[in-house]
């Protein structure tokens, strides 16, 4: 039943990119992946809720590892390290769902569209909050408007959709290196960046 599931999903995926949301029907999802249309409203209520499942995929799985680094870590830079490298490297596990995403994101019904903004808005949440505390121990710059770090973060990352090949020169470990790089540089306090534990996280 995963199986097939993944193989609806992995068919969508390929027709909207292709054709968009409204370009694909049900019955050529069906075709795409070998199923039935029994087998696809076993998974699925709609086309709708498949679009919805595209879009939660990722963001699930960033929040789940943003919640991995902040209970595994103490220290906010570690805590910040360690989303970003997660973040980053979503585009690749998911680069397919991703660009599905920016492309038919519209096409979202409400109720959807509010669950996809709930989750964003708790990842950027989490994200403020780690600057802050990071301010609060001494190890960021509290000169810096913590919204305004986070959602540079947040869009520097994002943008990674646009231009990241998987057979580019770089891999995504390196290229989220050099954003983890790049980001503490630039918000560590001068005292952080001598400290031990944190030293490693810089190129």
């Amino acid at each position: 039943m995963a199986e097939l599931k993944e193989r609806i999903v992995e068919s969508s995926l390929y027709l909207f990119e292709q054709y968009g949301f409204h370009g694909v029907t049900v019955n050529d999802i069906v075709q795409h992946s070998r199923t039935s249309k029994g087998g696809f409203y076993h998974h699925f209520q709609s086309k709708d809720e498949l679009l919805f499942m595209i879009h939660d995929t990722f963001i699930t799985y960033v929040l789940a590892k943003a919640d991995e680094a902040i209970s595994t870590y103490e220290k906010p830079a570690l805590q910040l390290h360690a989303i970003i490298q997660s973040f980053v490297k979503v585009f690749d596990l998911y680069k397919p769902h991703i660009s599905v995403f920016y492309q038919e994101s519209n096409y979202l019904k409400p109720h959807f569209d509010q669950l996809i903004k709930r989750k964003r808005d708790q990842f950027k949440q989490m994200i403020f909050q780690v600057i802050q505390q990071g301010q609060s121990s001494g190890e960021f710059r509290a000169s810096l408007p913590a919204e305004i770090t986070g959602m540079s973060i947040l869009g520097m990352v994002n943008w990674t959709y646009k231009w990241y090949q998987k057979d580019g020169e770089k891999t995504i470990e390196e290229i989220a290196h050099t954003f983890s790089d790049i980001i503490l540089q630039g918000i560590l306090t001068p005292s952080a960046k001598e400290n031990p534990q944190l030293k490693p996280l810089l190129l």
